[in-house]
């Protein structure tokens, strides 16, 4: 009983005895309750188990598989050298057809091959094969911007020249940055926007581009101020053109439609001529192009109807009605999908040269003729079709 009260107490057994309890109880007991407890047992040393300063064989056997999947995965490529051969030559057939072909055909052939090269950036390659892939998607978006601008649509195309200067800028591509801008310079001229025309001109040549864009960007660069008034900057910027032609040292990449031939150089100088009041220059510079195009291999239709309606503007500013008809021919013999909007808007300037003049039987007849076209061109087919068919 004492044992088990001294437990619940957490005290010793002789603690709760006095004398009288000690008097009374018998040796053997009262030795019992009074024997030291004996020691507490001194605490074992904990093992110490010794960590190894490596990791374990299998552990160094994993690291080395991670790597080695890895280097596998980043050895793989969605997209091989001759594949990317065959998407530049794909690209340079539809840049190179546009100058002959229907537009239409060339914009869904363009759009499907565009969408072939996205869909190769969404999967994996090497960062050069990366790069190429994002210089083969700005060239594509910038010829469905200059394709879109000449159907009329300039805000699809404004759309397509922005997707296609980051394109430019995630391939860090000079040339590609300087045809991008060259597009986008068209697009604002065409817009109305001609002093974003301008600076989208001079930021190209910025780009040190090597090949024909910088003779395009001096030439736009001219056409914008032509129409600003700006007739000194105007000729200056032809000048550039002249001197960008004579210091070529490279070759367009692309060609086609992304490539500025002699006889548009001259196409764009004859247009800036006539704004500048000089009929006589604008007519030397046609004959000198329709002369070019005639040994050109591959001859622009948009071009040449726009040497043509320059032509024309030109015989009717001094008086010779007759040359502007016959200088009309082949333009009024375009078929309609080859009715592009630089060549219907062409067309209407010319068109109000002849409101400013004295009426006649031949000017009236040239009117109607031009509003009859402009009807009939590939825009305005464009802005009615409920749809575009694409699928």
């Amino acid at each position: 009983m004492i044992l088990a009260i001294a437990a619940a107490y957490g005290c010793e057994p002789g603690d709760l005895l006095d004398i009288d309890d000690r008097r009374a109880l018998p040796d053997t007991d009262l030795r019992a309750l009074t024997r030291p407890a004996p020691p507490a047992a001194e605490p074992q040393p904990v093992p110490v188990v010794a960590h190894p300063t490596s990791p374990a064989p299998d552990l160094v056997h994993l690291a080395a598989d991670e790597s080695a999947t890895w280097a596998q995965w980043a050895e793989a490529s969605n997209v091989g050298d001759i594949a990317l051969e065959q998407l530049l030559a794909e690209i340079r057939a539809l840049a190179g057809d546009y100058l002959v072909s229907d537009p239409m055909p060339l914009f869904i052939r363009t759009r499907r091959l565009r969408d072939r090269v996205f869909g190769l950036l969404e999967g994996h390659q090497y960062p050069r094969q990366s790069r190429e892939l994002y210089a083969a998607s700005g060239y594509l978006c910038a010829l469905l911007a200059w394709m879109s601008s000449d159907l009329g649509q300039l805000r699809d195309a404004d759309t397509q020249g922005r997707t296609a200067w980051l394109c430019a800028e995630l391939a860090d591509h000079n040339d590609l940055r300087a045809w991008v801008l060259s597009t986008r310079s068209k697009v604002a001229f065409w817009d109305g926007r001609l002093r974003d025309a301008v600076a989208y001109a001079r930021r190209g040549a910025t780009c040190r581009p090597t090949g024909t864009v910088s003779v395009l960007l001096a030439c736009q660069e001219a056409d914008a101020w032509s129409v600003i008034g700006a007739h000194d900057e105007s000729l200056a910027a032809l000048h550039r053109a002249e001197d960008a032609r004579a210091a070529l040292t490279g070759t367009d990449e692309v060609g086609g439609i992304l490539s500025c031939q002699p006889s548009r150089q001259d196409n764009y100088a004859a247009a800036v001529h006539l704004r500048g009041g000089r009929p006589a220059d604008a007519l030397r510079a046609t004959t000198s192009a329709l002369a070019l195009l005639a040994v050109q291999p591959v001859r622009a239709y948009g071009t040449e109807a726009q040497i043509h309606i320059s032509q024309a503007s030109a015989h009717l500013a001094t008086g010779e009605v007759d040359g502007a008809r016959e200088a009309l021919a082949p333009v009024f013999a375009m078929p309609p999908d080859h009715r592009l909007a630089p060549v219907a808007r062409r067309l209407s300037e010319l068109s109000a040269v002849i409101d400013h003049r004295a009426p006649g039987a031949g000017v009236v007849g040239l009117r109607a003729a031009i509003t009859d076209w402009c009807a009939d061109s590939a825009p305005r087919h464009l802005a009615l079709s409920p749809g575009t068919g694409v699928p």
